[in-house]
């Protein structure tokens, strides 16, 4: 019986480990995407808006990655867990890998995302585990927000010139097959992300209707980030995400 329940208990422990992971490699991968747009938005209060969005990200990364390790046990810690692996070794959804394109694809991807992440926050807000109901009831908050902005943008572009609309439809067209990996059902996750998907196409059915956009009838529904399979992007991603601190292992300052 003991052996037995231990064994029950490091499946937990490692399915807690890979839940948490896959959440924190979402929010750091989503952030470096983000940061990119610094210097490059399209007005100098939309560059500070997505800056201030990607430093929401990487707050939530750090808290969840520094969870990860912990549960984990092995020693490793945010730092480690963020620059000391390939790209084989990230759990993130494929969806926030993908380049930024213009900023109608941009828009496109955070309202997906963040039309993903609030309602898989504030289910974990209300989950049994003390440490992930503290940082989805902190992230919930900020995710509230990259929605309501996502979705004013998507909105003005979709109404708005030929333009611009072509742009946020085509940008929608690319982007919506990558939503439905993240709805994988994980019954022993402590959220089920098979439960979020009603939240989901609630709030982003309104904001495309209003937007004048709809959803691309396609069944390509491209997976494999959770287990490690990842774009060509995520490794030039990396790349320039872990240079300096492979170049200077130990710095410190």
């Amino acid at each position: 019986m003991n052996g037995q329940a231990e064994r029950t208990g490091q499946e937990a422990s490692t399915g807690r480990f890979a839940f948490t992971l896959s959440l924190a490699d979402d929010a750091l991968v989503a952030a470096q995407r983000l940061a990119q747009w610094c210097t490059r938005g399209p007005e100098m209060e939309e560059d500070i808006a997505l800056s201030n969005i990607a430093l929401d990200q990487l707050g939530a990364a750090r808290l969840l990655l520094t969870y990860a390790g912990e549960v984990e046990g092995a020693g490793r810690d945010e730092d480690a867990l963020a620059y000391q692996r390939d790209d084989r070794e990230f759990r993130n959804c494929l969806l926030v890998e993908l380049p930024n394109g213009d900023f109608a694809l941009t828009m496109a991807k955070l309202l997906f995302l963040a039309a993903y992440q609030l309602p898989l926050y504030t289910a974990l807000a209300g989950c049994v585990d003390e440490r992930l109901a503290a940082i989805g009831a902190k992230t919930r908050k900020e995710t509230a927000y990259h929605l309501d902005h996502a979705s004013l943008w998507v909105r003005r572009l979709g109404d708005g010139t030929d333009e611009s609309h072509r742009r946020m439809q085509a940008a929608v067209d690319e982007v919506w097959p990558y939503t439905h990996e993240l709805f994988t059902p994980d019954p022993t996750a402590p959220v089920d992300p098979a439960t979020l998907r009603a939240d989901f196409d609630s709030a982003v059915s309104g904001v495309l209707a209003e937007a004048t956009v709809t959803v691309p009838e396609t069944t390509w529904a491209p997976a494999g980030g959770r287990d490690g399979v990842h774009t060509e992007h995520l490794s030039y991603l990396l790349a320039e995400l872990q240079v300096l601190h492979r170049a200077h292992p130990g710095a410190s300052w």
